[in-house]
């Protein structure tokens, strides 16, 4: 199990959790308008971090992204195996063929 996959299980567990003692369950407590804003903020500032080209900082980041992606999909009952079966059935397919076809 890779810490992907751990911390999406953790995020799973945590839907019902008291939101007094999760940060997690607090953010899922707030709805799924909430957990989208909040992932938002935390790509807007990874992308600061990238046009700064601070490594470290974009490193960190980039992890509250990751975190708060699985979140935002937690919270309207996404998992990261839907992710990673569309990421698979996009394999193999160029990016610009894979646009084209979506429309």
């Amino acid at each position: 199990m890779t810490a992907l996959d751990r911390l999406a299980a953790t995020i799973a567990a945590r839907k019902g959790a008291d939101p007094d003692t999760s940060w997690t369950a607090k953010l899922l407590a707030k709805g799924p308008e909430k957990c989208a804003e909040k992932f938002g903020e935390e790509a807007v500032e990874a992308i600061i971090e990238a046009v700064k080209g601070d490594r470290t900082k974009l490193t960190a980041e980039a992890a509250d992204v990751v975190y708060h992606l699985l979140v935002m999909l937690a919270a309207r009952d996404v998992t990261l195996a839907d992710v990673l079966a569309e990421l698979e059935r996009r394999e193999g397919t160029s990016g610009i063929a894979e646009k084209a076809a979506r429309g």
